[in-house]
């Protein structure tokens, strides 16, 4: 099963590596692994999403509430969550597929912020299933290069208020 985790850590060196490192000491994949200072420069959030079973990845969880530095861990996905992802696509541009270029980011609602003599660069943000579509679709037209950030998520404010009451 595919778990998206988050992780509010203590913004130090070692931190992520002692992270990662509980997933390749079990022989697990990570997935997607996003991480990015708070608005507290002493904190940053981790995005990780990883495949096993629900047992666990629980065991993963408890290890990650009894490491210093981890000040909260949620398994995100049992709950209601906004999960995006962003991708960068450079594709090949000639007379020929401009248009069509333009009309799938148009379709998507992709940003072109790069154009160069034979190629465009698209920006595209969404969920993992829209990302891939989009990349599927390019693909028929040539991909040169692809730069894709990986899961971000957090859970919805309605979850989150009833749980306080």
């Amino acid at each position: 099963m595919r778990h998206t985790i988050s992780l509010l850590v203590d913004n130090e060196p070692g931190v992520l590596s002692r992270i990662a490192g509980l997933f390749s000491a079990r022989g697990f994949n990570i997935e997607s692994l996003n991480v990015a200072e708070t608005t507290d420069p002493q904190t940053s959030h981790i995005t990780l999403v990883t495949s096993g079973e629900t047992w666990i990845i629980e065991q993963i969880i408890k290890r990650f509430n009894n490491m210093v530095n981890v000040i909260k861990v949620r398994d995100l996905t049992s709950e209601t969550r906004v999960e995006r992802e962003m991708v960068l696509v450079r594709v090949d541009a000639n007379q020929e597929t401009r248009a069509e270029i333009l009309r799938t980011a148009d379709i998507f609602r992709a940003k072109v912020v790069d154009v160069g003599p034979r190629s465009y660069t698209l920006e595209l943000t969404g969920d993992k299933d829209k990302v891939t579509a989009f990349i599927e679709l390019l693909t028929s037209i040539g991909i040169k290069e692809i730069a894709r950030t990986g899961t971000v998520a957090m859970s919805r404010e309605i979850q989150i208020n009833k749980k306080r009451n």
